[in-house]
């Protein structure tokens, strides 16, 4: 399994031997994405430099740690040049930036293309749980971000169950007993974009504590889900059903279950009960109940 075509892609963009100067993750309040920050730190043999939006704490696998959360854009483009330099052309240096989410609307794009280099690959993350204002007309955050990345990366518990129940309740802050969330093992999926505009799209299991990737195998009813995903952008109508949709169909007696029950021994009679409001004259030679 070690041999198949995605999971050596897999392993070459953790060990950042592609050539993708700009990786962007995806993660949730269900899964958080610095377990697979500290895989590609782990798989990395060059030095590692954390940009920090969110903590004030160096991370153990850091060579060169900076607080931007009051930084101007040239001093981080600074910081990143003289921390980089210096270094063995032999193997990349990774740029890790743990949110993207603290920057100004419409700078995102800007930010990342000031510190890109050719001896760089930048590693970003982006949480999706995070609102987030922007002006009208302009692409969101997510969807421009994920535009320029050549790499995307989407963290998701093994069993996230219900995905618009856990929406509703990640939105509201609302953490379910009993789920593994934000553990150390958990589902990827990675899309990788070539140079010829094409993508692919892979799903993982990640132990980034046994630093194992195995390709995910889905069961038949998300299999199914994925099928009316497909259905979504095909026409303007909505050919997508909910989970509570799907209840209500499941409950709907069908007609021709009455041939299971009593009413099925008359084989293809007209069978007439009647009822109590029903007015029948047996004097009346014309009025024939059956």
């Amino acid at each position: 399994m070690a041999s198949h075509p995605s999971l050596v892609l897999l392993n070459r963009h953790l060990a950042i031997k592609e050539n993708s100067p700009f990786t962007l993750i995806i993660d949730s309040l269900s899964q958080s994405a610095c377990h697979l920050l500290r895989e590609f730190a782990h798989r990395c043999n060059g030095l590692v430099v954390y940009l920090s939006y969110e903590t004030t704490v160096k991370p153990s696998y850091a060579t060169s740690f900076m607080d931007c959360s009051r930084a101007e854009q040239k001093e981080i483009q600074e910081f990143v040049h003289a921390a980089s330099t210096g270094h063995s052309t032999l193997s990349k240096t990774l740029v890790i930036i743990d949110s993207l989410n603290y920057l100004d609307d419409g700078t995102h794009a800007s930010f990342v293309s000031a510190i890109v280099q050719s001896s760089l690959s930048i590693v970003a993350c982006y949480h999706s749980n995070v609102p987030s204002a922007h002006s009208s007309g302009y692409p969101l955050p997510l969807k421009l971000l994920s535009y320029v990345a050549l790499s995307i990366f989407e963290v998701m518990p093994l069993e996230d169950g219900d995905p618009e129940e856990m929406a509703g309740k990640m939105s509201s802050f609302q953490f379910p007993t009993n789920r593994e969330l934000n553990l150390e093992k958990f589902r990827l999926a990675f899309t990788n974009r070539r140079k010829s505009g094409k993508s692919s799209t892979n799903a993982f299991i990640v132990d980034t504590n046994l630093h194992t990737y195995e390709i995910y195998r889905p069961r038949k009813d998300e299999e199914n889900q994925e099928d009316e995903e497909l259905l979504k952008d095909l026409t303007t109508f909505n050919l997508t059903t909910s989970s509570k949709q799907k209840l209500a169909r499941e409950q709907v007696e069908l007609p021709f279950m009455e041939a299971q029950t009593e009413l099925g021994k008359f084989g293809g009679a007209i069978v007439y009960e009647f009822e109590k409001d029903d007015d029948y004259d047996e004097e009346d030679p014309y009025e024939d109940p059956f």
